[in-house]
C-alpha cells in the first residue's frame, strides 16, 4: 500500500536543481552535468538526436518505439489493445487467441492508432506571450489560442497528411514550445499475445512487482503502400541490463501536478479525485454485469474494464497521495520557499505576488461550475461512442466553417486529420453495450444535476433514462462509418437536416455546452494559466532551467538504473524469471497461462529474465516506452510501475518509485519458442547488425 515516510518526504523537499534520478526532462534540456556525476554518462548531441527520432508517441495515449529500419514498432498490449478488440469478432478473438502476421499481406491496420514521431522542437514563447499580454478572462483566453492555432497551422502548412504541429505550454505556461511531429496514420498490426499472457495477474498484480506479464504489442508503420523506412531506430539487446547499470526511459508522460499551488491540489483531492472514484467503481460493476451475461458481452467489455479497473487504482493512488499530512506539508514548504522568494523585493512582488490568491479565487469559481461543467461539456452524463460521433459532427462541421483562429482547439486544421481517423473508424459499435452505458450515464446525469435541472428536462424528457437509451441506439445509424462520413463531407447544412436521434441531441444540447465550457475556459482556465505563467517566471527566477516541467504527454527522457527496493525491511529484487512465471500460474483467471505458454515450457529457457524494475521517474503515458542502455539498445519494454509508483503524479522518491518493464530476453525467447515468430527474432536481430 502506498505510505510515504515522512522523513523521506523531507528529504525532498528540494526546490532547487532536482536529483538526477528524479526528472522528466525535454530532449532540448537535459541534465548533463548531473549524469555525467551520478552515472559517469554524458549523452551527445547525436545520441539525443537519435533517441528523439527513434521514440514514438500514440496519439491516443502511450508510448513506443522504432525497432528496425522497416516501421517495426515495439509498445505495449495494453497500448494496442483497442485495435485488437476492433479487429477481432465472435468468431475471431484475438484478445483471446493472439495476433501474428506471417507474412506483410497478414498485417492488418488499426483504425485508430497514430504514430507520431518528433522532429523538431521550437521556442515560440516570445510570440504566443506578446499576444497575450495585458488581456485577461476571455480577452486572455480567445488571444491565447487564436495565436497557437495561427503557429500550428503555418508549421502543418499544406502537409497535414504527415505532420501534425501542437503548441505545448511547458513550466505550465513559463514556455511555450513548437512540437513538429511526423505523422502515421497506416499503421498495421503485427503482434499481439493473448491477453491472458499480456495481463497475467491482472487486476490484483497490477502496480505491483514482482511481475510476470509479456506485455508487448507490435506494429508496423506504412507510408505509401509500403513499409516506413526509418533512419532512426534501437536494436535489441539480447542480454539486457545488469543490476545498477544506468537505463533510459523515452516516452511520454500525459500529465503529472508537481508545480500546481496549493489551492489546485486541493482541488483535485477533493472536487476531482473523490467523485471519479466513486464513479469509476460503479462503472467497474456496470461492466462485470454485462460481461457475466454471454460469452460475447465477455469479450465486448475486455477493453473497458481493463481500463476503468486501471484508472481506478491509478487514481486511488494518487487520492491517497494528496490525503497524506505528509505530502501537503512538502508541498505547501515548497510553495512558501517560492513565495518568500517573491516577497523579499518589492519589484518581484509587484511583478508576481498576486498570482496564488487569483488561482485560487479561479479554482473556487471552479467550484460552482464543475459538476455541470463534468456532466455536460465533458460528456460524463452522455457516455455513448453515439454520442461521441454526433457531437464531433455537429461541432466539427460547425468549426470548419469558422476561420480557423476562431475554430475550437480541437478542430483547427492541424488537428482536423486525428479527427477524421476516430470518425471514418471501422472499429465497430456495439449497440447492445451503448444502451446499457448510455441509460447508465443518463441516470448519473439526473442524480448530479437534479430532476428538475432544464438541461436534465431538455435530454431526459418524462422518459426514462434506460427509454431514452433505448430510444436513441435502436434509431441511429451512427454505427456506419459510411454515414458518419456523408454527414462530414456535407457539411453543417446535412447535419442541420439529419433526423438521426443522436445528431438531434447533440444539436440540441451543444449551445448549453458550449455555454458551460466557454464560462470554464474564461472564468477558471484563463485566470490560471495567466497566473501560472507569473508563477513560472517567478520559478526560473530562482531555479533558473534546472529543473524539468510538469509533464504534458510530450516527449521526456528519465535517467535511472536497474535496482530493486527494501519493502518493510524486505529486500525486493530487480529481476523475475521465465521460472517464476510458470511458478505464479494457478491454472484460475488472472493467473492462468495461456495454452502456447504451457505447451511451450519444455522448449523455453527457465532463467531468462521476464520482467525488470529501474528506478526511472515515470507516469501514465509512458506505457510502451522503450528501457534503454547508455548504448541505446533496448533492455526493455515499460508497462507499469510499482504500487509506490502511484503518488508520483505529485512527488518523485527513489528509494521506493520503481518502472516495471519487460526484459528484452523475454521477448525475444517468447517471440522465437512460444509464438514461432521467427521472422520477427530475425528482424530485431538484423537490426543490430
Amino acid at each position: 500500500m502506498y505510505k510515504p515516510a515522512v522523513g523521506v518526504l523531507l528529504a525532498f523537499a528540494i526546490g532547487s536543481a532536482a536529483l538526477a534520478g528524479e526528472g522528466m526532462w525535454t530532449p532540448d534540456n537535459l541534465p548533463v552535468a548531473q549524469l555525467q556525476a551520478k552515472y559517469g554518462f554524458t549523452p551527445t548531441a547525436e545520441w539525443t538526436a537519435h533517441a528523439q527520432h527513434a521514440a514514438l508517441r500514440l496519439a491516443g495515449g502511450c508510448s513506443g518505439s522504432f525497432v528496425s529500419p522497416n516501421g517495426l514498432v515495439l509498445t505495449n498490449h495494453h497500448c494496442v489493445n483497442s485495435c485488437v478488440q476492433q479487429l477481432s469478432t465472435a468468431d475471431k478473438d484475438f484478445i483471446k487467441s493472439g495476433f501474428l502476421a506471417k507474412e506483410e499481406k497478414d498485417e492488418i491496420k488499426c483504425p485508430e492508432i497514430e504514430l507520431n514521431r518528433l522532429d523538431t522542437i521550437t521556442d515560440v514563447s516570445t510570440r504566443v506571450k506578446q499576444t497575450t499580454a495585458g488581456k485577461s478572462g476571455e480577452a486572455f483566453s480567445k488571444a491565447d489560442k487564436a495565436i497557437k492555432s495561427e503557429i500550428e497551422k503555418e508549421c502543418v502548412a499544406n502537409d497535414s497528411a504527415t505532420t501534425r504541429c501542437d503548441v505545448i505550454d511547458l513550466y505550465h505556461g513559463g514556455v511555450y514550445a513548437l512540437y513538429k511531429y511526423h505523422r502515421y496514420q497506416d499503421v498495421r498490426l503485427m503482434f499481439a499475445p493473448e491477453f491472458a499472457m499480456a495481463f497475467f495477474g491482472g487486476d490484483p498484480d497490477n502496480f505491483n512487482f514482482p511481475r510476470y506479464d509479456l506485455d508487448v504489442g507490435m506494429l508496423r508503420a506504412w507510408e505509401n503502400g509500403k513499409p516506413a523506412t526509418v533512419a532512426d531506430y534501437f536494436p535489441f539487446s539480447k542480454d539486457g541490463a545488469a543490476e545498477g547499470e544506468m537505463v533510459v526511459t523515452i516516452g511520454n508522460p500525459g500529465g503529472t501536478d508537481r508545480q500546481l499551488t496549493i489551492a489546485e491540489l486541493e482541488s483535485a483531492r477533493d472536487l476531482d479525485l473523490i467523485p471519479r472514484l466513486f464513479l469509476l467503481a460503479e462503472q467497474r460493476g456496470l461492466i462485470e454485469q454485462f460481461r457475466s451475461e454471454s460469452p460475447e458481452h465477455w469479450r465486448i467489455g475486455q477493453h473497458d474494464l481493463f481500463s476503468v479497473e486501471n484508472s481506478f487504482k491509478a487514481l486511488r493512488g494518487r487520492l491517497l497521495a494528496l490525503q497524506d499530512p505528509a505530502v501537503f506539508a512538502l508541498k505547501r514548504k515548497q510553495e512558501a520557499e517560492l513565495r518568500a522568494f517573491v516577497d523579499a523585493d518589492p519589484d518581484r512582488k509587484a511583478k508576481y505576488g498576486g498570482a496564488w490568491d487569483a488561482i485560487a479565487k479561479a479554482v473556487a469559481a471552479y467550484r460552482t461550475i464543475e459538476t455541470r461543467y463534468k456532466y455536460v461539456e465533458a460528456r460524463r452524463g452522455l457516455f455513448s461512442g453515439y454520442y461521441d460521433y454526433a457531437r464531433m459532427l455537429v461541432r466539427g462541421t460547425a468549426e470548419r466553417a469558422k476561420p480557423n483562429a476562431e475554430r475550437l482547439r480541437e478542430y483547427t486544421d492541424s488537428k482536423l486529420p486525428s479527427v477524421t481517423q476516430k470518425l471514418f473508424s471501422s472499429a465497430p459499435v456495439y449497440p447492445d453495450y451503448e444502451q446499457v452505458t448510455l441509460g447508465w450515464s443518463l441516470s448519473k446525469l439526473r442524480e448530479a444535476l437534479g430532476t428538475d435541472d432544464a438541461f436534465v428536462r431538455k435530454v431526459l424528457g418524462n422518459d426514462a433514462p434506460d427509454a431514452v437509451a433505448r430510444r436513441l441506439v435502436a434509431g441511429t445509424r451512427l454505427g456506419d462509418p459510411a454515414v458518419r462520413k456523408a454527414l462530414w463531407d456535407g457539411g453543417a447544412e446535412a447535419v442541420a437536416k439529419s433526423d438521426d436521434p443522436f445528431i438531434v441531441l447533440a444539436r440540441t444540447v451543444d449551445p448549453d455546452a458550449r455555454g458551460i465550457r466557454a464560462r470554464y475556459e474564461n472564468e477558471v482556465e484563463a485566470i490560471v494559466d495567466k497566473n501560472a505563467e507569473l508563477i513560472a517566471a517567478a520559478r526560473f527566477e530562482k531555479y533558473g532551467t534546472g529543473v524539468y516541467p510538469d509533464a504534458t504527454f510530450t516527449q521526456r527522457f528519465s535517467f535511472g538504473e536497474v535496482r530493486g527496493w527494501d519493502e518493510n525491511g524486505t529486500p525486493v529484487p530487480p529481476f523475475t524469471d521465465i521460472a517464476g512465471t510458470f511458478a505464479h500460474a494457478t491454472g484460475a483467471y488472472p493467473f492462468a497461462l495461456p495454452a502456447s505458454w504451457l505447451a511451450a515450457k519444455d522448449r523455453l529457457d527457465l532463467r531468462t529474465r521476464m520482467n525488470l524494475v529501474t528506478t526511472n521517474d515515470i507516469i501514465g503515458g509512458n506505457s510502451g516506452s522503450p528501457l534503454v542502455d547508455a548504448r541505446g539498445e533496448i533492455v526493455g519494454l515499460v508497462f507499469d510501475g510499482n504500487i509506490h509508483s502511484l503518488g508520483g503524479n505529485y512527488w518523485f522518491d527513489e528509494r521506493l518509485n520503481r518502472t516495471v518493464s519487460v526484459h528484452s530476453s523475454a521477448i525475444l525467447e517468447a517471440l522465437g519458442k512460444v509464438y514461432g515468430a521467427g521472422h520477427l527474432v530475425h528482424e530485431l536481430e538484423s537490426a543490430r547488425r
